[in-house]
């Protein structure tokens, strides 16, 4: 499977971040695991005790992968987990610390953002679309570097 982020026809990357669950989150996930680990080894035998690590281990290490979102701005692209547009397209986008980010995935949120956003990130960028194909008129997106993605983006020359 190819993925959009290597592809060489979307150009030269002029920005690229991958952002994967924080030490933090790997930790209570584990806790969790570790948790119903033993609560089926108090219950059941051991090899049913085996049977159940190895499914949480392969099922955590799944999410994981498809949690992963990575976002890849190019000359003419922006590729966001499997979604790609092209920048003609955005015309508005700026930087959101914390508390912007809370209110425009909560209460200030519209049902046609497209979102790609990850609850382990507090901070993100809204890019507003002018697509006349295409309802959604908002982009929501979870970035780790909020400034340096407006700041390519703001860029005329790239």
């Amino acid at each position: 499977m190819n993925s959009r982020h290597t592809d060489s026809s979307y150009g030269r990357a002029l920005y690229q971040e991958t952002i994967r669950w924080s030490l933090l989150l790997w930790a209570f996930i584990l806790f969790i695991d570790a948790s119903i680990i033993l609560a089926v080894w108090a219950a059941l035998s051991s090899i049913a005790t085996w049977i159940c690590a190895i499914a949480i281990c392969v099922l955590t290490l799944f999410i994981f992968v498809n949690s992963t979102l990575r976002i890849t701005l190019t000359q003419g692209w922006l590729l966001v987990g499997s979604a790609a547009i092209e920048r003609a397209f955005i015309y508005d986008f700026k930087a959101m610390d914390r508390k912007a980010m809370a209110l425009a995935r909560g209460v200030n949120g519209n049902p046609l953002d497209f979102l790609q956003i990850r609850f382990w990130v507090n901070t993100g960028i809204q890019m507003k679309l002018r697509d006349p194909r295409d309802q959604t008129t908002t982009w929501l997106i979870s970035t780790r570097r909020p400034d340096e993605l407006v700041k390519v983006l703001s860029n005329p020359k790239h």
